[in-house]
């Protein structure tokens, strides 16, 4: 018995329209996944970035526990804390008691500015002494006066949002405890969902191998790369205030190392001010060579190495990474240093399997062409005709 022709295509484009269907529903279920865990897209970023990085480490404490993957990750976990959170905490809790003390120090009048700020309008060149006059400041008593008002704008801004920051505390640390939470679980199962997830994605394997090898390239150099420069522009910084004779000059360096996740202008912001007093006291000596070792030693280590420790093992041009970090920090904040670069090593992986597949489709449209008689036999026996050749059938009229 024949089938209908009409029956089959009628079942063809039913079992098309619930494929469409099916991948319909899959598409509106992951968005909507994801958008409930957005607010915490931080901590399950930083989760699989610190996974990835310590995922080595993981599998040899496998090998050395004998197959126990849960204690293995929780050996692991510990020291994720003792290695970079424990750090990380206690250059947090120096910076904030260096910051209370001289809040304390000003509120009594051990450290005055506005002394400063006379000290720098005095040093002011000819031609910028001017410069107040334009703003509406004619005296130092207007200046000091907006500079309170500004300093007292500034306190109540943050007593009313006080509430603010506190439920941004709150956040913050339950963002850090689902982050660890996450983290021991990446850690112990991390091998097998890379292979469920490699089973899922609908592309070949060799573009699935592409951008996972790609992702996780990128985020270890980035991670890297930036930890190094940041304890080199640290150290570069402490050892200048030091040989200056600044005081405290190993917080500033802490504080040059934190900044300088703003690349070529996080350490200035630092520096710059230091050695602009330096120079208005009469110590122009010093300020003038601390003005020269930040912009010709700190400023180009930034410059200098982050394309050769981030784009080496990226492959990715120097001017690629520098612009990616900027546009990762400027809308994701701090995560966008690592996020930036990885979405252009994404979008260059992706171009390049486009450019790879046409490659191929243009060589075996070559190849099956052919040159000659051959290339046309070819052609004729798989029922393709050459249009460089002449048949024997007239065309219709």
């Amino acid at each position: 018995m024949m089938e209908n022709p009409h029956s089959a295509g009628i079942a063809e484009e039913s079992g098309s329209a619930r494929t469409r269907m099916f991948w319909l529903l899959v598409g509106v279920v992951t968005i909507a996944f994801f958008w409930i865990l957005l607010p915490f897209y931080g901590a399950l970023f930083w989760a699989t970035a610190i996974a990835v990085l310590f995922i080595g480490v993981q599998r040899r404490m496998v090998a050395r526990t004998g197959g126990r993957h849960s204690l293995s990750a929780l050996l692991t976990l510990l020291l994720v804390l003792i290695v970079v959170i424990v750090p990380l905490a206690w250059v947090g809790t120096m910076i904030t008691r260096e910051a209370a003390g001289v809040y304390v120090r000003i509120q009594s009048g051990e450290v005055q500015p506005s002394v400063w700020l006379a000290v720098l309008l005095d040093s002011l060149p000819s031609w910028a002494s001017h410069l107040p006059e334009r703003f509406g400041l004619q005296t130092l008593a207007q200046i000091q006066e907006r500079f309170g008002d500004a300093l007292s704008q500034a306190m109540r801004l943050l007593l009313q949002r006080g509430l603010s920051i506190g439920q941004g505390t709150f956040g913050f640390v339950v963002g850090f405890i689902l982050m660890l939470y996450l983290l021991f679980f990446l850690l112990r199962d991390g091998d097998a969902l890379i292979e469920r997830i490699g089973r899922s994605l609908p592309l070949q394997p060799e573009l699935k191998h592409r951008f996972g090898e790609k992702f996780a390239t990128v985020v270890r150099a980035t991670i890297k790369g930036t930890v190094v420069i940041a304890v080199i522009q640290g150290v570069l910084g402490a050892i200048a205030f030091h040989v200056l004779g600044i005081h405290g000059s190993m917080l500033w360096g802490v504080a040059m190392a934190i900044l300088s996740l703003l690349p070529a202008v996080g350490p200035v912001l630092i520096w710059l001010p230091v050695a602009l007093y330096l120079v208005a006291t009469g110590a122009i000596g010093q300020g003038v060579g601390l003005i020269l070792f930040g912009t010709f030693v700190i400023g180009l280590v930034d410059n200098g190495l982050r394309p050769i420790l981030v784009g080496k093992d990226t492959k990715m041009p120097d001017y690629v990474v520098l612009f990616s970090t900027l546009g990762g920090l400027s809308i994701l904040g701090i995560n966008g240093f690592v996020i930036g670069p990885v979405v252009a090593a994404l979008f260059i992986a992706a171009w390049e399997a486009v450019a790879t597949t046409n490659g191929k489709a243009v060589q075996m449209v070559a190849e099956e062409t052919g040159s000659g008689g051959g290339g046309t036999r070819r052609m004729a026996d798989s029922g393709v005709s050459d249009p460089s050749v002449p048949t024997d059938k007239a065309p219709r009229s």
